[in-house]
């Protein structure tokens, strides 16, 4: 649908994107330890959303998890990070495995520790062959790191940089083009995500922190994409 102009339908969204913000302001609100904020974002929101972006059709929902910037944040909040996301790719992810939904992993996979590289490629080889929903998580993601990348691929191979050679070699390349963005929290920036894929997508910004984005939210995203008129450029 999104290689065409006219009024959408919700029902046939492809592609959603969503830039997962607020964990630490959400725990500050309820005076938790503002770490706790990103077990919450992705033990809770993150799977109950997934599984009802499934419900609704969607075929892949791609989220911002760990940018290339966030290695700068405190040491004891990266290690911590890295620590959630061993619990998740062990016991969480694998639920969504069961619901036959597949799982990608997008960015620079080579900056993390060797058993987080291993149980990113476990967790993406047990679920290659399930036909549901595609849940892409981008972690040490950056658009302008993606596209580098890609050129520096084409350059070494002395091939020619056209849109179609550097698409094909982004970390992203079997994904398509996000027809809906979302992020949570207030902010109303990409901050470097999909900066490529996103030319045409509709951006929906809500004030909700990431922890309490709740499906019935989702759902009236999705009404309100159905009424946009999408020209893509035409």
């Amino acid at each position: 649908m999104s290689e065409h102009s006219g009024k959408t339908d919700a029902s046939s969204v492809a592609c959603v994107g969503i830039i997962l913000d607020g964990n630490r302001r959400w725990a500050k609100k309820k005076g938790l330890a503002q770490l706790f904020g990103h077990r919450e974002g992705l033990m809770n929101t993150y799977k109950k959303i997934a599984r009802h972006a499934q419900k609704r059709g969607v075929q892949h929902l791609v989220v911002y998890m760990f940018s290339t910037e966030n290695w700068n944040r405190s040491e004891e909040e990266v290690q911590y990070l890295m620590n959630l996301f061993r619990e998740a790719g062990r016991d969480q992810l694998k639920e969504l495995l069961a619901e036959n939904i597949r799982v990608r992993f997008i960015g620079q996979r080579e900056r993390f520790a060797p058993d987080l590289q291993k149980l990113m490629d476990s967790v993406e080889a047990d679920s290659a062959g399930e036909s549901g929903m595609t849940a892409w998580i981008c972690l040490s993601y950056g658009g302008r790191a993606e596209i580098v990348a890609a050129a520096g691929e084409l350059a070494e191979k002395s091939e020619p940089i056209t849109e179609e050679s550097l698409r094909a070699h982004m970390w992203s390349a079997e994904m398509p083009d996000p027809d809906i963005i979302i992020r949570t929290s207030g902010e109303k920036r990409l901050s470097g995500f999909l900066l490529w894929q996103s030319a045409y997508s509709e951006l929906f910004f809500t004030d909700t922190l990431w922890p309490d984005f709740s499906p019935k939210e989702f759902d009236a995203i999705l009404a309100e994409f159905a009424t946009r008129e999408r020209r893509n450029g035409k």
